[in-house]
C-alpha cells in the first residue's frame, strides 16, 4: 500500500465531507494526538467550523462501528474526536511546524486531490444503468454541498448579526439611575 492509498483509507465521510481525524492526523505528523489538538486550540481563530468540527456523539457511535472487527481504533477515546476538512488539514501546515510536518501536509492534500479527481471520472459508456446511478449520486453530491454551503454562509451572516450587536450593546453608554440610600434614615421632625 502506497503513502496516498494508506491516507485515503483514513478519510471519511463525515457530515457529506471528507474528513480526517485528530488522531489520525497525529499519527502521521508524528505526534501525540494532545499536542496536535493544543496547538489547534492556541490558534482557534484560524479553524472555522468548514475547516474543523467536533464529533457529536452519533457520529463518534456512528465511527466506531465501522471497525466492529477492531477493538484498538476505540481504544483511548475519552473525548470525542476533532475532523478536519481538507481546508482545515490545509490550515495544520501554518500551526505545525517541523519537516515532517510539511512533507505529510503534502502527502495528505495529494490524498484529497486524487479522492475529488475520482469522484469527476468520466462515466461509462457501455452502462447506461451504471450511468444514470453515478449522474444521481452526483446530482445528490451537488445538492448536499450545495446546501452545505448555504448553511455555512447563513452561520456566517448570523455570526456577523450577533458581533455586530454586542459592539453595539458595548458601544451604548450606561443609564445612571438614582440610587436609593441605603441604611438608617433619622426623621428630623
Amino acid at each position: 500500500m502506497n503513502e496516498i492509498e494508506l491516507i485515503q483509507n483514513k478519510i471519511y465521510e463525515i457530515r457529506g465531507q471528507r474528513v480526517m481525524l485528530d488522531r489520525d492526523l497525529a499519527e502521521l505528523y508524528g505526534v501525540e494526538t494532545k499536542r496536535l489538538n493544543e496547538q489547534v486550540k492556541r490558534n482557534i481563530e484560524r479553524f472555522p467550523i468548514d475547516f474543523m468540527f467536533q464529533l457529536t456523539e452519533k457520529e463518534m457511535e456512528d465511527w466506531k462501528s465501522q471497525f466492529a472487527t477492531s477493538n484498538s481504533i476505540k481504544m483511548g477515546l475519552r473525548k470525542r474526536p476533532l475532523a478536519f476538512t481538507e481546508s482545515g488539514v490545509a490550515m495544520l501546515s501554518s500551526v505545525l511546524h517541523s519537516s515532517l510536518a510539511i512533507q505529510v501536509n503534502i502527502g495528505i492534500m495529494r490524498a484529497f486531490v486524487t479522492l475529488r479527481q475520482m469522484s469527476v471520472l468520466p462515466l461509462p459508456e457501455n452502462n447506461a444503468e451504471l450511468r444514470a446511478e453515478i449522474q444521481a449520486l452526483r446530482k445528490e453530491l451537488n445538492d448536499i454541498l450545495r446546501d452545505q454551503n448555504d448553511i455555512n454562509e447563513e452561520t456566517r451572516m448570523q455570526l456577523d448579526a450577533i458581533t455586530i450587536a454586542l459592539a453595539e450593546l458595548q458601544a451604548k453608554p450606561k443609564e445612571e439611575k438614582p440610587r436609593r440610600r441605603i441604611g438608617f434614615i433619622q426623621d428630623d421632625k
